[in-house]
């Protein structure tokens, strides 16, 4: 991969993107979103005209940005639009939407993409995203969805499982910063936790509270984020923590452990530390064991390799950071947490900047970009 070509194309592509009515700031994301296309699919496939290649999948990736915004504006036009409430105003059938989205006939991924896509608002991307798949994978998934869906009748709901895990990516989705609707997921999840008697549901209610009360405290004034570590835990929302761990300990106490019960408890763990120093790293650690088992997802075990470094040691956590895939998302920033911990400044340097090529948004890119130079920094002094 050539990278100086990518950034020589680079104010030459923004520009022809701006010249064609784009505005700035989402040209530059429409760019950023090509080129991390491009360093994926150039090494196997490199293309005739590499600007022109860049053009058109920026100008593609702007324009689904674009019809998605609007499309989401559109629907916030007609709720605007609605008649004054009436007596029968109060009755709000989104969550019914929900599990009707998650239909029988679909398999619970099925279900879940389509669910996010028709009643959740999000774009194909985003879903991809969640989804760790390509954006074309994703779009058929959605397409034979709507096929399998289309000729049958839509009065047999779905279960709770694969309602919960659209909750779940709703809600993370909105944390995320792209898309507010952490708070929708929040009241979604205290509609079902009232309808329903499940601990499972109630450990999603409990994680989302025990996360949202931390949201104020994720940025700075200028837009960057401020890791979980150098986090003003006096701004954290202490009526959401204590209101989370109240449900959460109600849930295990009836020993039906399921993941977002474990998520819960890590969560709350970390809630529970007056300062970063005094996390019990140790018992995380167990409830991310406990999670692995679980779900035996791969983005849990990176999760826990660094529980495991600073429980064990960074040399620990490369350890169990090894067993593990690099092509998983944030494998690379994991990887430079751990080595500057472990005095290798000049690896973890290199890998932050690998990880801000790879970040998935501007805010965590630049973040990566900026440990990278304060490690340069500090080796060049």
């Amino acid at each position: 991969m050539n990278e100086a070509l990518l950034r020589s194309l680079t104010p030459s592509v923004l520009g022809i993107l701006v010249r064609r009515g784009a505005d700035f700031a989402a040209a530059e994301d429409a760019v950023q979103d090509a080129l991390v296309e491009a360093v994926r699919v150039w090494p196997a496939d490199p293309p005739r005209d590499p600007k022109g290649w860049l053009v058109t999948v920026a100008w593609r990736r702007f324009l689904d940005t674009t019809r998605a915004d609007a499309a989401r504006r559109r629907r916030e036009d007609l709720v605007d639009e609605e008649p004054a409430p009436g007596p029968a105003a109060t009755v709000d059938d989104t969550l019914q939407l929900y599990f009707l989205c998650a239909h029988p006939s679909l398999t619970p991924s099925s279900a879940v993409a389509l669910t996010l896509r028709a009643v959740g608002g999000l774009t194909t991307r985003q879903i991809a995203h969640a989804y760790l798949v390509p954006e074309a994978t994703m779009a058929q998934r959605i397409s034979r969805a709507k096929r399998t869906v289309s000729g049958v009748r839509f009065d047999e709901p779905g279960d709770v499982a694969t309602v919960l895990r659209v909750l779940y990516l709703v809600f993370n989705e909105g944390y995320s910063g792209d898309v507010d609707l952490a708070g929708e997921a929040i009241r979604l999840t205290r509609q079902l936790a009232a309808a329903i008697d499940h601990p499972e549901v109630a450990g999603l209610l409990a994680l989302m509270l025990l996360h949202h009360a931390r949201r104020a405290t994720r940025t700075a004034p200028d837009g960057s984020l401020v890791p979980l570590a150098e986090q003003d835990r006096g701004r954290w929302d202490t009526r959401s923590i204590a209101e989370g761990v109240e449900i959460l300990q109600a849930a295990l106490a009836r020993d039906r452990l399921g993941e977002f019960q474990a998520q819960a408890a890590i969560a709350a763990l970390h809630a529970d530390a007056p300062t970063a120093e005094e996390t019990d790293w140790v018992q995380i650690v167990e409830w991310y064991d406990e999670l692995a088992r679980l779900t035996d997802s791969p983005v849990v075990r990176l999760n826990r390799a660094v529980a495991v470094g600073e429980a064990d040691g960074p040399r620990a956590g490369l350890a169990a950071l090894a067993t593990l895939n690099d092509s998983l998302p944030r494998h690379a920033a994991v990887a430079a947490y751990l080595h500057e911990r472990d005095g290798d400044l000049a690896r973890a340097a290199r890998l932050y900047a690998e990880a801000a090529h790879k970040a998935p948004n501007l805010a965590e890119r630049d973040h990566l970009t900026r440990q990278a130079a304060r490690l340069n920094a500090r080796r060049s002094r």
